[in-house]
Order: C-alpha cells, then structure tokens, then sequence
C-alpha cells in the first residue's frame, strides 16, 4: 500500500484479492476517500492506519444502514 499524489491510500489490487474480512472470510472493497477496507457482509469497515490495514473488529467501524428516505 502507498499514498497517490493526492495522499489518499492506493492498495494494489492483487493484495486486494488476497485480503479478507476475518469475520466473514468475504472479500474486502477500499474505500480510498476514508482510507478503510469495507466488508459489506459484515457491515464493518477496517481502518488503514499509516498504509496498514488494521484487520481486527474490535477497531472496525460499524457501517449504519441507510436511513430510510
């Protein structure tokens, strides 16, 4: 994982693949404006913390469903 130009994080995509949620064991989507993996199964997103993922729940963010409109 490096920083881009505009600072956010870039993963390469072959460690993406690589990368699960130790939850579900399902696949991982980076959210590079929050600098967090997402597993959308497990409705937690892990942070990346000076370009390391911190893959523990216990330092996820829970998402919250949309509130209905």
């Amino acid at each position: 994982m490096t920083a881009g130009r505009d600072g956010r994080v870039e993963i390469d995509p072959r460690l993406l693949e690589l990368l699960v949620c130790p939850l579900t064991k399902g696949r991982l989507v980076l959210d590079a404006g929050r600098d967090e993996l997402v597993s959308g199964t497990a409705r937690l997103a892990y942070p990346i913390r000076d370009g390391i993922p911190v893959m523990l729940p216990s330092e996820a963010r829970a998402i919250e469903d949309p509130s209905p409109s």
